[in-house]
């Protein structure tokens, strides 16, 4: 068989570059369809938004893998460049600050640049105004420069990559609006506009914020809204005539970009005029079935008319920030369309049910070329070069792609661009979407929600707020305080102490039935499952590369029966991917059944009691499973625990979880119980040494340096053991502790070994055991216990030791049932 057909749809800067990507690694069979015009030696304006993107490029990003997005996509950019055109034009980024919690927050981005290996300095504000002399510096409080921050030229960085593309082999093709993607079996065979048909053995569509009309002719939902956005160019401004730009493109311009964050503004120079782009304004949602009425007025489809009396707070503010533009006016706007996500994500990778067609949607210019050189690894070699869990088209459930959802958590992403992001912040929209059979218990009980997907979990309970101790100490850090309670450290300890009751219902999970069930999970996990009845087996389910790509608990319930607790929907499309032709069926039970976590010394005391089997350890040991009542409750038991101590994650169906919580709750007040919330949860995990998938483990590490090379068989075959026998060794998932009680981190924060970034943290929480706070670290790999680093925490060096990999029972003696209340 030869080579695939590639069909791109879209030759925007993510079609273009894909084409590039493609057809760099001898893929050369490729075909960009757009439909605007392409009109060949000239650059390239097909209308959507990459032809009027401002093409701000700053690279740094809570998310690791959005910042390495940006780095590649200046990077090659820049490579691009030619005398007559500019595709990136390095000339730094400033982001001011106008108010201390402002100045806090690049403080704490210098950190996450810092981790990433971008220069990035907190500067003053005479220093700002230096380097943007429009600058007013009374009115900030200082400001972070990035250097290699700048400007990408979109039109310019698409003619180019075009033209490589073409002088490999690919076609572009202008005019040509697609109308129905071809299929046979299950598989793309092509595409047809309105006078062509195109063969093609892969689909990729590329087409900006059309892609969810795209995705709507292959029966996939596109979760992407697109928004109008505020863009204006001012009369000349006198003052910038002493700073020319050598009339380069559109990426050409002398002075640093500039946000004004607290304000929802942006700034870029276009030669003696400012280019001002503002975010705060109310959302602008565009119907699509209204597109090109709405816009016939403009220069482009993707360009409605400017609404003035929206942007008034922008003028006002502009000129008290930049005084230099007073004498000039607004003379040109548009609002500018581009597609928003319900976390703010990009969309990547193939349809479920549709083998062939890819998706490549809500991609800003900033993130273009890095986000098609993944895009082109994925489609040809089967595995993405980099985690792309927050990227990934199936992250999302069911209910998170229903219209109003996607809708109301698309316009929050908007809203909250610029704005300042706690890790903990609880979302504001679509909120109360699932709730476990306990909800109103909670509810009477004061618990505090927060959001874990579209699920409503407590974080903690007021009602336990007579249990904290004053004399526990916790850092005095108003940051670190937010969005948290002493109480869920209260909770922590009477768990360790005694018993925690915890709602594990937004835990996923799945059956996976049929003869040939074993067989087809063991040849995908890291340890066998083909194990006796009542079984239960933690592993991974790895990647092509030998990377983590999900972690999962295995009870064998049945000979052909067996449930998983998973990390989420891409868990359900990844192995539903690979199902080929096992007799295997996989159903989503989260939803139709609850959990409760009992845990703690006392568990045995609590649950024993109410249970139709005997809970002894030669009975029911550790790692089993089994099927039971509990006061009357059909439920199953699995003897596991996320926080190291003795007790049983409790199944039932949801029809009968009520009563199930009320007759646990009620045998619970004789032995000391309380409930306990998911962020004293993630306390004792931390403790304990239990890594979070998608914090302290991806993809783009292996077993081993993740720390948990103890979930791959050794005599066990299955998919990625060869690659990961040939990966070397780049780093480890270290514990550190703070040698200060008063130093806390939270993540994301870089990590230093003699003055040098040698990593970053991951996750983090203050331990009331331990009386510190406890971090985990992905650093280099000769980082070794007993090392003494320091992390980076809004700009302050923190003093942590590397310790040994657990804190709390090292040895399993807790969760094994081996010590007892006063043990």
């Amino acid at each position: 068989m030869g080579q695939p057909r590639y069909l791109i749809i879209g030759a925007g800067v993510v079609g273009s570059s894909l084409a590039d990507e493609l057809t760099a690694l001898g893929h050369c069979d490729v075909t960009v369809l757009d439909r605007g015009p392409l009109v060949p030696g000239t650059t390239a304006m097909t209308g959507g938004s990459s032809s009027h993107a401002p093409g701000l490029v700053f690279q740094t990003n809570v998310s690791r893998t959005m910042s390495g997005f940006a780095q590649y996509t200046a990077k090659k950019f820049g490579s691009l460049n030619q005398p007559g055109g500019l595709s990136y034009n390095a000339v730094g980024g400033l982001e001011v600050a106008t108010t201390p919690q402002r100045l806090a927050e690049l403080a704490r981005k210098e950190g996450w640049a810092k981790a990433a290996g971008i220069p990035a300095e907190l500067i003053s504000p005479d220093e700002c105004a230096a380097l943007h002399p429009l600058l007013d510096p009374t009115v900030i409080l200082g400001g972070l420069h990035t250097p290699t921050d700048g400007l990408a030229g979109a039109p310019a960085a698409i003619t180019a990559q075009m033209n490589r593309a073409i002088d490999r082999g690919a076609v572009f093709v202008g005019d040509q609006v697609v109308v129905e993607v071809l299929q046979r079996g299950g598989s793309v065979t092509g595409v047809r506009t309105a006078d062509r048909v195109f063969d093609a053995d892969v689909v990729v569509s590329c087409a900006g914020f059309w892609g969810a009309q795209l995705g709507d002719l292959v029966g996939l939902v596109v979760p992407l809204v697109p928004m109008g956005h505020q863009y204006a160019k001012t009369s000349v401004v006198e003052s910038l005539a002493a700073y020319p730009d050598a009339g380069r493109g559109h990426a050409d311009a002398t002075l640093p970009i500039l946000r004004h964050q607290d304000a929802d503004l942006y700034y870029r120079q276009h030669g003696d005029q400012i280019g001002i782009g503002y975010y705060g304004h109310r959302p602008m949602p565009v119907d699509m079935d209204r597109l090109y009425e709405a816009t016939a007025a403009e220069s482009m489809p993707s360009m409605l008319p400017f609404t003035a009396k929206d942007f008034d707070p922008a003028w006002a503010e502009t000129v008290r920030i930049l005084p230099g533009v007073a004498s000039a006016e607004v003379v040109d706007g548009f609002n500018g369309i581009f597609s928003f996500t319900p976390d703010g994500g990009p969309m990547m990778g193939e349809h479920p049910g549709l083998e062939g067609f890819w998706v490549a949607e809500a991609v800003w210019v900033t993130h273009s070329a890095g986000v098609a050189k993944t895009m082109a690894q994925w489609i040809t070699h089967g595995t993405p070069d980099v985690d792309v869990h927050g990227c990934d088209l199936a992250r999302f459930t069911d209910a998170q792609v229903q219209p109003d959802y996607v809708a109301d958590t698309s316009a929050q992403a908007f809203v909250e661009v610029y704005d300042i992001i706690h890790p903990r912040e609880p979302r504001s929209v679509q909120r109360g979407v699932a709730v476990s059979p306990f909800h109103a218990r909670q509810v009477a009980a004061g618990a505090v929600f927060h959001v874990g997907r579209q699920w409503e979990r407590p974080a903690w309970y007021e009602s336990n707020a007579n249990l904290v101790d004053a004399r526990q100490p916790y850092p005095a850090d108003a940051w670190a305080q937010r969005h948290w309670s002493p109480t869920v450290l209260a909770e922590a300890a009477a768990t360790r102490a005694r018993v925690g009751l915890f709602d594990m219902t937004s835990l996923m999970r799945i059956e996976v039935r049929g003869p040939d069930a074993a067989t087809f999970l063991s040849g995908l996990l890291t340890r066998t499952v083909d194990r006796p009845v009542g079984t239960v087996v933690y592993a991974l389910l790895l990647d092509d590369r030998g990377g983590v790509r999900s972690d999962v608990t295995v009870a064998r319930l049945g000979d052909d029966h067996f449930q998983l607790g998973i990390n989420g929907p891409m868990d359900i499309d990844w192995l539903g991917r690979r199902r080929g032709s096992e007799e295997v069926t996989i159903t989503d039970i989260t939803a139709s059944t609850c959990c409760i976590g009992v845990w703690g010394p006392r568990s045995r005391d609590l649950v024993a009691p109410l249970c139709s089997i005997e809970l002894r350890d030669n009975t029911l040991g550790y790692y089993k499973a089994a099927q039971a009542t509990i006061a009357g409750v059909a439920v199953t038991l699995m003897r596991i625990s996320y926080v190291g101590e003795l007790g049983w994650e409790i199944y039932a169906d949801n029809a009968d979880g009520l009563r199930l919580w009320d007759r646990l709750a009620e045998a619970g007040e004789p032995v000391g119980a309380v409930l306990a919330g998911r962020s004293a949860l993630d306390v004792l995990r931390i403790e304990k040494g239990y890594r979070s998938w998608g914090h302290d483990m991806s993809a783009e590490m292996t077993p081993d340096e993740a720390g948990i090379g103890f979930a791959v068989g050794r005599k066990h075959a299955f998919l990625g053991r060869e690659a990961l026998a040939q990966r070397p060794i780049r780093c480890r998932l270290q514990t550190v502790v703070a040698l200060d009680p008063d130093a806390i981190v939270l993540g994301g924060e870089p990590v230093l070994l003699d003055g040098a970034v040698v990593g970053h943290v991951t996750s983090a929480a203050f331990s009331p055991t331990v009386g510190r706070t406890v971090a985990y670290a992905k650093v280099a790999p000769g980082i070794d216990v007993g090392d003494r680093v320091s992390i980076e925490y809004f700009g302050r060096p923190l003093a942590f030791v590397v310790s040994e990999p657990v804190l709390v029972d090292p040895a399993g003696d807790r969760v094994k049932g081996l010590i007892g209340v006063n043990g």
